[in-house]
């Protein structure tokens, strides 16, 4: 007899939502912030956010007419992919910066391995981890246009909020103020925190996520930095490291995607313990200021083995046999 390979844990929770239903609750929830990213960055920022999408859906829709196989681009999920990784670009890249992701993430990230549900890491942030490699310049240079600098606080230089923390700083509370609002530089869609905030709590209401890998990650993330950043508990540089930069685009946007996320309650914990502590040892003894994409990357590829010991034992299977 063969044995049936055990794909998650026991009882299964069957949902009445389809994939495209949960895809475009994820769009509507990212809507907020997208809309303030078009706001706060201007032209270029909306022309990289459709170009992103296009090259998404084409690239999904093309090779999947190639290869035969079913068109999957009405599931909304290529559209995800596609308006994550624009959210991840500084607003004035050059446009062929979300053309060269969006083929990277749909064609080498997800239809290579499969497609939806067999891609083995987060395919926009897989995407945005080759464009920072291979063009660090482009992806880390946060200068904004003249129409930004009339809606962007200290628009002069092209450093972050994190990375003038970094550099010695000290914090107030205008400067917090703006960080929580999104009126600093950054990616399209990371800068304002109370518009990730809103679309996080809209897919906790929506049952689309639970609560237990964003707040798992953002306290394992506070308590790492409260110990080793320099500052104590200082709520002012606290409050700046949990606004600034990915990390609540990432917890509440990215390291819930269910293909790359476990499926057991445990593990989900252990999950969002290991990318708080990655993503403050990134940012605290890195040299870069941010840190997120990276550890929600390496922290996908742990997922397997996560499952594999948080995976509960089935009823009655471990104990002593009684004869």
């Amino acid at each position: 007899m063969m044995e049936k390979l055990r794909v998650s844990s026991n009882p299964h929770d069957r949902s009445r939502m389809t994939t495209n239903q949960i895809m475009l609750m994820v769009v509507i929830a990212l809507l907020p912030t997208t809309v303030f990213g078009i706001f706060n960055f201007g032209l270029n920022a909306f022309l990289l956010i459709v170009i992103s999408i296009a090259t998404c859906v084409l690239t999904e829709g093309i090779y999947e007419k190639l290869m035969h196989k079913k068109l999957t681009v009405k599931d909304f999920s290529a559209v995800v992919t596609g308006l994550l990784l624009a959210l991840n670009l500084p607003p004035e890249a050059p446009w062929w910066i979300p053309i060269l992701g969006g083929v990277f993430a749909i064609l080498i990230v997800k239809q290579l391995f499969g497609g939806l549900g067999q891609n083995i890491m987060n395919p926009a942030l897989a995407a945005r981890c080759f464009l920072l490699l291979s063009f660090t310049g482009i992806m880390t240079d946060f200068s904004v246009s003249s129409y930004a600098q009339k809606h962007v606080a200290d628009a002069v230089s092209s450093a972050t909020r994190l990375a003038d923390i970094k550099a010695g700083a000290e914090i107030d509370g205008t400067m917090l103020l703006d960080m929580f609002v999104g009126n600093i530089k950054g990616t399209i869609g990371e800068t304002s925190a109370i518009a990730l905030l809103i679309g996080g709590i809209f897919l906790v209401a929506m049952k689309v996520i639970s609560l237990r890998i964003p707040l798992t990650y953002i306290a394992s993330f506070a308590i790492f930095y409260m110990i080793f950043g320099g500052h104590g508990a200082d709520p002012m540089y606290l409050a700046a490291e949990l606004c600034g930069g990915g990390l609540m685009l990432g917890a509440w946007f990215m390291a819930t995607d269910y293909v790359t996320a476990p499926l057991t309650r445990s593990g989900q914990i252990v999950y969002g313990v290991i990318l708080g502590i990655l993503t403050g040892i990134f940012r605290v003894f890195g040299g870069s200021t941010e840190g997120v994409s990276y550890a929600i990357i390496f922290s996908n590829l742990l997922v397997p083995l996560i499952e594999r010991v948080t995976v509960p034992k089935a009823f009655g299977k471990g104990g002593k046999r009684h004869e």
